[in-house]
């Protein structure tokens, strides 16, 4: 019978002590922590708190039940992503109040849909200007033209904000991206959903002066017709399109309102889509068909 308690004896004793062994200390480190550079803690401000009331308009209520069509309804939580979007838009930026309209229409817990606002990227928890620059810095914007760096330097100087911030008149709001998958036309930008390619840094700031003259012509028309700027001032029979270099060197389309020219979305040196710009180089024969062989066989 000892000797069938022995062993257990011995490993109760000898715990303890290795145990104490141990070396009781934390790990020291002089390097300075990386931490997340989007907050995912909510803390209450005068512009986004839940006593702020938000409801969808009796459109976007509409866009609601048509996207709740798409699922089965014992599945509807499934799209709580294209209206978290929608609340964004309508709102400017997803904020809480958003967040729990959207968690009230969907029957789902608050804390699911803060657990998707603040895993995507696209959801800006923050306020954000009535132009979104996204830039992308990854590698084929770094090394595609005349690269990103210039392009986000440029920005820098114009506006006189780094990334992660916004003028002081709400217009731009500046930060830098990873890959938005327009790499063979690099570098380039993402203001609000359009896509801005094969930048320089003078079309690039010969783009925001343009977004910014068009921001003033909108506060014009806002002032003198009595109607809410910033609502589609560009669009409509009012608005020329042109073709030429009037933007920039090189630049595409042009869209003219009242003198005020801003560029058109896609690529600034003149190309339509991600052709190449010294012309065709293959494809450039007639294709063999069936009926034609090779006359040297």
């Amino acid at each position: 019978m000892a000797s069938k308690l022995t062993p257990y004896l011995f490993r109760s004793a000898v715990r303890p002590v290795r145990i104490a062994s141990r070396v009781q200390c934390r790990p020291f480190t002089a390097s300075t922590r990386f931490g997340s550079d989007a907050l995912h803690v909510h803390r209450d401000t005068p512009e986004n708190n839940a006593n702020i009331p938000f409801k969808f308009t009796e459109q976007n209520n509409k866009l609601v039940d048509e996207i709740l069509k798409r699922y089965p309804p014992q599945y509807k939580k499934a799209a709580v992503m294209p209206i978290l979007d929608l609340g964004q838009r309508q709102h400017g930026f997803t904020s809480l109040s958003v967040m729990n309209e959207v968690a009230r229409i969907l029957e789902m817990p608050p804390m699911r849909v803060y657990e998707v606002a603040t895993f995507y990227t696209m959801y800006n928890r923050d306020p954000v200007g009535k132009w979104h620059l996204q830039v992308c810095t990854t590698t084929p914007c770094q090394l595609g033209g005349c690269g990103s760096d210039k392009i986000v330097q440029a920005i820098k100087d114009h506006l006189g904000i780094t990334p992660g911030h916004t003028t002081e008149d709400g217009l731009f709001t500046f930060v830098e991206v990873e890959c938005l998958g327009a790499c063979v036309n690099a570098p380039m930008i993402q203001i609000n959903d359009d896509y801005y390619e094969d930048l320089t840094p003078e079309t690039t700031v010969a783009l925001l002066k343009a977004l910014q003259a068009s921001a003033k012509h909108v506060e014009t028309t806002a002032s003198s017709s009595n109607v809410e700027g910033g609502k589609g001032a560009l669009t409509g029979d009012d608005k020329n399109v042109k073709s030429g270099s009037e933007v920039g060197e090189g630049g595409g389309k042009i869209y003219e309102v009242d003198g005020v020219k801003v560029p058109s979305p896609g690529p600034m040196s003149g190309r339509k889509t991600c052709e190449n710009l010294a012309g065709l180089t293959n494809l450039t024969s007639e294709p063999w068909s069936t009926e034609v062989f090779r006359k040297d066989l």
